[in-house]
């Protein structure tokens, strides 16, 4: 436990998005949710008739048919400092602009790197890439640059889909993540500390490796991550970790390391996650995740002999949530999940990779072991509510407050889920010289409540601002998470 907890603590996430632009430079010296189209994709790609190569030590060929489809994203973000002159300015602010007015926005760059997974100009990257991003621009392999706009985003895999205005682009073809083997060579491509189009070759050391980073208090995390030793650096967070035949089998996004820099080992989220999350971004603007409902944990020694198990390896279940999927379909505690649909779970972290890449209303057989016996049962996954409904995420037209100057939008569930808010409306745009801009309330900020009353979307918010009487009381979350009340 200390030895997880040491590596926990010395990977480090944010700064494989490169951090802030310039200080590489100087370290260096260098100079609205929609469906899956119908433009060829990762996702209606054979790749079975497709001839490859793909022999040990052929690093070429992968190479050339994965850089081109491999992106450097380069983000702008608001950066704000506070100063109060008093604890009530604190509260409420100065709309006089006096010694203790917010100071305004000030920008930062920072840089990673994404794979296109679509011709008419999806890409995937991490969701820690774009997450705070006041503007995304993206660079192709024949330098051509685009604006990009943010699709969706997963904190809980730490994925997010963006998509630029640009059709008859080189895509990677989704690989097969589950049939990876220990030993087995691959290619880490991306940009590091700004370096474009850098491919470095290396091992798959690990597999589902779990409790490596910190998700900020994300519901449900789902990690189930390919260590391996292909060298990644800062920069390299959202590129594509591929096989010899050039397949997508990973997006690179952490590393082990003391220093912020590459120590030997990097982590990527397997394309069987990848493929799952990305699809349900683009068609339904938030991710579906199906649910056996059980408490788990791994057998071991102990829990062999202390539960008297016939099985001595897979997942002992020990108890059930409400509406449990499994519990409906005859599981029973004490059982020993061996298999998910033939795949064997012989760790936590494979269990949930196998149903992570499934939706509610989706069946999986599942093998268990009860007193020594195998028996097999289908069960219907159900979402997190414990039916088998696809929840779409909210989307809507923005409405503006002149009287604010800004424009408002509807929260996703992955807005709930990071600024931990039940309900509200995201600030989608600053207009210049307006009231938010004079307190330094930037793009992606949170309002929750104005004048006490909760609002639950756009609309809403933009009617109780015109039928306003008097000073107006805004409260809600920054970009950075703080709270904030404000006394217009």
């Amino acid at each position: 436990m200390e030895m997880k907890n040491q590596l926990k603590s010395y990977v480090v996430i944010a700064l494989l998005s490169s951090g802030a632009t310039l200080g590489a430079y100087q370290l260096f010296n260098l100079g609205t949710p929609a469906s899956i189209s119908d433009a060829p994709s990762a996702f209606t790609s054979n790749v079975s008739n497709i001839n490859t190569p793909g022999n040990p030590g052929e690093f070429t060929y992968a190479a050339e048919k994965t850089t081109p489809a491999v992106v450097h994203i380069k983000t702008k973000m608001e950066q704000r400092s506070r100063q109060f002159s008093s604890p009530f300015d604190e509260l409420f602010g100065d709309p006089f602009g006096g010694g203790g007015r917010r100071q305004g926005p000030q920008q930062q760059e920072a840089s990673g790197s994404g794979v296109i997974i679509s011709s008419d100009g999806y890409i995937v990257t991490n969701n820690h890439v774009v997450a705070e991003a006041s503007e995304i621009s993206v660079m192709l392999n024949d330098k051509r640059e685009f604006k990009a706009k943010v699709i969706s985003t997963d904190p809980s895999s730490d994925l997010a889909v963006i998509q630029i205005k640009a059709t008859g682009l080189p895509f990677l073809n989704f690989g097969d993540s589950d049939n990876l083997k220990v030993g087995e060579w691959v290619l880490a491509v991306g940009n590091p500390f700004n370096l474009e189009s850098t491919v470095t070759a290396g091992i798959i050391s690990a597999k589902g490796r779990q409790n490596i980073i910190d998700r900020d208090g994300a519901a449900n995390p789902l990690e189930s991550f390919i260590q391996t030793d292909a060298a990644v650096n800062p920069g390299n967070s959202g590129g594509a970790l591929v096989n010899l035949k050039g397949e997508l089998i990973g997006i690179n996004t952490a590393i082990y390391s003391r220093t912020g820099q590459f120590a030997g080992y990097s982590f990527a989220v397997p394309v069987s996650i990848v493929k799952k999350v990305s699809g349900d971004l683009i068609k339904y603007g938030n991710v579906q995740r199906g649910f056996l409902g059980v408490n788990i944990s791994e057998v071991n020694a102990k829990l062999v002999e202390e539960k008297d198990l016939k099985s001595t390896t897979g997942i002992y279940v020990g108890g059930f949530s409400e509406n449990s999927a499994a519990k409906d379909a005859g599981i029973k505690i004490n059982d020993v999940i061996t298999k998910v649909d033939g795949i064997e779970t012989k760790s936590t972290s494979k269990l949930m990779e196998i149903v992570g890449s499934k939706r509610p209303g989706e069946p999986v057989r599942v093998t268990v072991n009860r007193d020594g016996q195998t028996k097999e049962f289908t069960v219907t996954l159900k979402n997190k509510d414990g039916n088998t409904s696809i929840i779409k995420g909210e989307t809507g037209e923005s409405y503006k407050s002149e009287f604010l100057g800004a424009k408002f939008g509807p929260i996703t569930n992955a807005d709930k889920e990071k600024f931990n808010v039940s309900a509200g409306v995201k600030v989608v745009e600053v207009l210049p010289d307006g009231r938010l801009e004079m307190y330094g309330l930037s793009k992606g900020s949170i309002i929750t409540k104005i004048n006490d009353k909760a609002v639950t979307n756009p609309k809403e918010a933009a009617e109780l601002l015109e039928a306003r009487k008097g000073r107006t009381k805004l409260e809600g979350v920054d970009v950075d998470g703080s709270r904030f009340i404000y006394v217009l």
